[in-house]
């Protein structure tokens, strides 16, 4: 019976969209996480009457025929990159970036990562990193002498030194968009990598050429809704209980088959 296989792949299918889910919200307060969604599609299809076929010798077509479907697959995981709500940290190192783009970050392989989690803090020698001591590029190092570090919407970095009333110019944040932000590999540690489907990233000062604007002291939280999450989590459910329903029903007829005499 194919109603056994079928129901299988619709159970796998929800159990992997549980899994997405349960990551959402996992995720719920990481800041600057973008919160994933399961799409699935149809498998093959076994024709008994195939559509279109002559049904008789006088040229008569067959309108309708007879497709049975094969059951489910998941097609992808899309991630959602929606803005993320604003938050106040009066912390003059947390940037958000209102809009679009990433901040570009260099691992220590060289290679270069994208996040928009700019919660960020300097290194023993006054370098701007990440939580895990990766430089943000391009890089920029504030004197140790700074009573105060200001970050304008465009990017700017600037900083008051001990004995000068003036700010200076310590550098120039930039950031990275793509075609197709989806596009791009999560790493984890808020971390996303460039890849073929993304596209090569074009880079600019903000709040120019398409790109978001920054904002100091405030963080981009995480773009997952609780109520929506809680109500995908329980059609979930009921899609799974439901598939495995058919598998009950499906034994039972082969049962009643088998008692048969």
């Amino acid at each position: 019976m194919r109603s056994l296989s079928i129901a299988a792949t619709g159970m796998l299918a929800q159990q992997l969209n549980v899994e997405v889910i349960s990551n959402n919200i996992a995720n719920m307060n990481t800041t600057g996480f973008k919160r994933q969604r399961a799409e699935f599609q149809d498998l093959l299809y076994q024709s008994q009457r195939r559509v279109g076929s002559t049904a008789s010798d006088s040229g008569t077509v067959v309108p309708a025929g007879v497709q049975i479907g094969l059951g489910v697959k998941t097609a992808a995981v899309y991630t959602i990159n929606e803005q993320g709500n604003l938050q106040s940290t009066e912390n003059p190192l947390d940037l958000a970036i209102s809009g679009n783009g990433f901040f570009q970050i260099t691992l220590p392989s060289g290679e270069t990562a994208y996040t928009r989690a700019g919660s960020f803090q300097l290194s023993p020698t006054g370098q701007l990193v990440t939580v895990d001591g990766n430089i943000v590029q391009p890089a920029i190092t504030v004197p140790a002498n700074t009573l105060q570090i200001t970050v304008n919407a465009s990017g700017q970095v600037l900083a008051q030194v001990a004995g000068s009333v003036a700010e200076t110019v310590v550098g120039q944040l930039q950031l990275a968009n793509f075609a197709n932000p989806a596009g791009l590999d999560p790493v984890g540690d808020n971390l996303f990598l460039e890849t073929t489907a993304s596209g090569s990233a074009t880079t600019g000062n903000p709040g120019v050429t398409g790109l978001g604007t920054m904002i100091q002291g405030f963080l981009e939280t995480s773009n997952v809704n609780t109520v929506s999450e809680i109500t995908n989590l329980i059609t979930a459910q009921r899609a799974y209980e439901m598939n495995s329903k058919v598998i009950q029903t499906s034994d039972e007829m082969l049962s009643t088959i088998t008692r048969m005499r």
